[in-house]
């Protein structure tokens, strides 16, 4: 998957940068300079376990799952978007909350703005890469459209995640220098705490765009409406009822096709004609893993309207 390489850029860059945050952290006594690294170590994993969830889905199909395993992805990066919420926005507010509490004495914040400029490089690199990659994959759509149909949640995720490490940044900038030039440690537990929402705001996205692929979501309208058009164009098909398609995998796609069969075809003509509809499809639409061709009289099938293209 090209989203690989995302995957890879942004995990080697959290984890120099969360261990950098955490020196600095220690250094300084910054509260949500030790939120910013709980973000970057919870960043690194999140990485990891979606490449984990990668190799999981290339498993091929077996008795127990004859679809294959391509959907386990979705389940990762659902988790990813739980361990986001739960522990890189828990922690954040809860260590920003303390210190807001019981604020530490205020030291040399010498050493925050270094590392805060080096993890601004470095997760700058890591989100130009994913905005490239996400650019390449969306098209001509727009940015909010290419995420709620993009069926390939490891772009998405690393695109927002260090959209909103970026932000974090910021943030800990921000509350780093209001500290000290006002005197007052508390302002860094609320920039702490204005990061752990960020966080929960990303987790949120994300665990609805992952659940909705958990579930199942369609093909792309135009792959649908290609699908329609190829079966329907065959003079042996009176109508088509419905076309229903579910994303296997991000590349991978099952097809359900419905269709009314002319009365005077024999039996073994239309079981010819399924065949060749079958290699027909497959042969324009790669993405296409298994196809199901029913003959339904439409008086008595679930009829669909052909799908509006784009």
């Amino acid at each position: 998957m090209k989203a690989n390489i995302v995957l890879y850029g942004a995990l080697i860059a959290n984890l120099g940068i969360a261990i950098a945050k955490f020196i600095a952290a220690a250094i300084s006594g910054s509260s949500s300079m030790l939120t910013e690294g709980v973000h970057s170590l919870v960043d690194s994993g999140n990485q990891l376990l979606l490449l984990y969830g990668q190799s999981r889905a290339k498993r091929p199909a077996d008795a127990f799952h004859p679809f294959g395993y391509g959907r386990e992805l979705y389940f990762w990066a659902f988790v990813v978007a739980i361990l986001i919420f739960a522990i890189g926005a828990g922690v954040s507010i809860y260590e920003g909350w303390s210190h807001i509490l019981d604020p530490e004495p205020l030291r040399d914040p010498t050493i925050n703005y270094v590392v805060l400029g080096i993890a601004f490089l470095l997760e700058g690199m890591s989100w130009s890469i994913a905005v490239r990659e996400f650019n390449t994959a969306r098209g001509d759509r727009g940015w909010w459209e290419a995420v709620r149909r993009s069926k390939d949640p490891a772009g998405f995720i690393v695109l927002f995640e260090d959209s909103a490490a970026l932000l974090g940044l910021a943030i800990a900038a921000l509350g780093v220098w209001a500290s000290h030039w006002t005197g007052d440690a508390r302002i860094d537990g609320i920039a702490s705490v204005a990061i752990g929402g960020v966080l929960a705001a990303v987790a949120v996205l994300l665990a609805r765009e992952a659940k909705g692929l958990l579930i199942g979501e369609s093909a792309d309208p135009d792959l649908v409406a290609a699908i329609w058009r190829l079966v329907d164009r065959r003079p042996e098909i009176t109508a088509v009822n419905h076309v229903r398609t579910i994303h296997t995998s991000p590349d991978t796609v099952f097809v359900a096709v419905s269709a009314d069969f002319d009365d005077a075809l024999s039996m073994g003509r239309a079981e010819s004609l399924i065949e060749e509809m079958e290699t027909e499809l497959k042969m324009a639409e790669p993405r296409i893993s298994s196809i199901y061709i029913r003959p339904e009289k439409q008086s008595d099938a679930v009829v669909y309207p052909p799908p509006r293209r784009d």
